[in-house]
């Protein structure tokens, strides 16, 4: 039996949502090792994904649900509170299993891994929720707490949403958040023709749809990308709609010198090489490792001849390059990640107001730095991949205050995402097209201040 649970989805769940939350470890890559490891099926691996990614989606309501059955809380062994979080999960938001297989697998799970005070406690518990029922969420008077729990998201957030968007925008991207995340690619331009790269991929079992985002985003329903002949030949490059937009709403010149100053992996790096002919991307990282991964994807999106990777604190960029070197750059800033709660949600129990703070000033400093290696008349891009207004248009504002030199033009994109809109800046958010949340800003260098 012990061998048997050895590569068990239920076991390796658990073990697995031990190191999310002891470790630190990050959702997608833990997983992504632990199905190759363990060479699991193609069924198996789906169970492991949905219960690791549901458990952590929503820990915050199973944690509530879980809490009158536990005396004591911080008298419970990691392993065992998350091994009672994969039940109630799977019993409430699995449909296709029945409690009879849930209560039977968790209990074999509790007597293999532990003892046999272990395995009465867990089976006391399973008959405790069969018997007593759940707690109703409705007893939550505080609407912001009751909002917090339901779509389990930490309340600072909760409250810092409403404050900027208001409660019915809140509730619409924090219901979005724990649906799953859309496959998407994006079709390498340099290499690739949308059409005939729909048809191959139409031949090779996905469905295929075209994004509402961007013209380049391929939304595709079920099969494996990276086993695909596009995604091996550099035909297709895995990446979110929203991650496009920086580079879409760029117009960029194929003999164009462009600094990407936050550039791993090289998502969009390669996607501004891609439009390229004689110009050249530099692109920064602070990271070795991370050098050698863009240069990597650059090579495998056929675009190394336009791509200069560097090791480089992108704070440091005006003591390496001279002053007006660049006709364009791009800053995808270091941010929270707050708009990607789909893909790592994790993220948002491990973030507080104070690192969004933290994250501003150093995103500030970033701009301030490269600035000065723009050519006057060039363009200065700024994303992020979070939602929140303190690492998004208040770093704007900041920076604008210290450099008249630089104004903030209305960021359009191909697709002429929300064209109407009031403010300079687009912020896409995970409910608008359930793409990731994302923010683009477009700062122009005038001839004269």
């Amino acid at each position: 039996m012990v061998n048997k649970l050895k590569n068990d989805p239920r076991t390796l769940a658990v073990e697995l949502l031990v190191k999310v939350e002891k470790n630190g470890a990050y959702s997608n890559l833990a997983l992504d090792q632990t199905i190759k490891k363990h060479e699991l099926s193609k069924r198996d691996a789906h169970l492991l994904t949905n219960i690791v990614y549901g458990v952590i989606q929503h820990k915050l309501t199973l944690e509530y649900y879980l809490r009158p059955f536990i005396k004591d809380p911080k008298k419970v062994t990691p392993w065992v509170k998350q091994l009672l979080l994969t039940a109630l999960y799977q019993q409430i938001y699995l449909d296709n299993i029945p409690k009879r297989a849930i209560f039977n697998e968790t209990i074999e799970i509790a007597k293999v891994k532990g003892h046999a005070g272990i395995r009465k406690f867990v089976t006391g518990i399973l008959h405790a929720f069969d018997r007593q029922g759940l707690p109703d969420l409705k007893e939550i008077k505080d609407p912001l707490k009751y909002l917090s729990i339901k779509t389990s998201t930490p309340k600072w957030l909760v409250e810092t949403l409403q404050a900027e968007v208001g409660l019915k925008k809140t509730e619409q991207i924090l219901d979005s958040i724990n649906q799953p995340p859309h496959q998407t690619v994006r079709i390498n331009k340099k290499v690739a023709n949308k059409e005939e790269i729909m048809t191959r991929l139409h031949q090779a079992g996905f469905e295929v749809e075209e994004s509402p985002v961007t013209p380049e985003a391929l939304r595709l329903t079920g099969g494996f990308i990276p086993a695909t002949e596009a995604f091996v030949k550099g035909q297709i490059i895995v990446q979110d709609e929203s991650a496009m937009l920086a580079v879409d709403s760029m117009e960029i010149l194929p003999n164009a010198l462009i600094l990407d100053a936050c550039a791993a992996p090289g998502g969009k790096t390669t996607q501004l090489a891609a439009e390229m002919t004689t110009g050249k991307v530099v692109s920064l990282d602070i990271h070795a490792h991370k050098v050698k991964l863009i240069e990597q994807n650059a090579k495998r999106a056929h675009v190394a001849e336009n791509v200069e990777a560097k090791q480089l604190d992108a704070r440091k960029a005006a003591e390496v390059f001279a002053p007006e070197t660049f006709d364009q750059i791009l800053v995808d800033a270091p941010c929270s990640g707050l708009g990607l709660l789909r893909r790592k949600p994790e993220v948002k129990y491990e973030k507080s107001l104070t690192d969004s703070k933290n994250l501003h000033r150093i995103q500030v400093e970033i701009l301030d730095k490269v600035a000065q290696t723009l050519k006057v008349g060039g363009t200065l891009t700024y994303s992020t991949c979070t939602i929140l207004t303190t690492e998004n248009q208040a770093t704007v504002d900041e920076f604008l205050e210290k450099h008249p030199e630089f104004e903030q033009v209305k960021t359009k994109t191909k697709n002429n995402l929300k064209k109407d809109r009031n403010e300079l800046g687009l912020t896409i958010y995970p409910d608008d097209h359930l793409s990731d949340g994302f923010f683009i800003a477009t700062l122009k260098k005038r001839t004269e201040v």
